[in-house]
């Protein structure tokens, strides 16, 4: 018989790596194409904020659109990179 031990991780003491997916503003992508990609690709995302961050990107040159594991925001940061918005590179927090 062999003895092994493993190592159980306490999630709220474990640490994951976790960053931003911001948007920046462009010349060339019209507000309902970026509302509409981040409805579709953002999960939980109101039309309403949608909106609200597409109106942010174009006032302030920029808007965090989403925040959480990193992995996931990898993902979400493809999406819409894929979509054709211009996306800042992925923050680590």
């Amino acid at each position: 018989m062999v003895n092994s031990t493993s190592t159980v991780l306490d999630p709220k003491k474990a640490k994951y790596p976790e960053a931003r997916v911001i948007v920046l503003d462009d010349s060339f992508n019209t507000f309902q194409h970026v509302a509409s990609c981040l409805l579709k690709i953002i999960p939980g995302m109101s039309e309403r904020r949608a909106w609200d961050l597409t109106v942010k990107v174009d006032n302030s040159g920029s808007a965090e659109v989403w925040r959480g594991n990193l992995e996931q925001a990898e993902l979400y940061h493809e999406q819409l990179v894929s979509k054709g918005l211009t996306m800042a590179p992925i923050e680590k927090t």
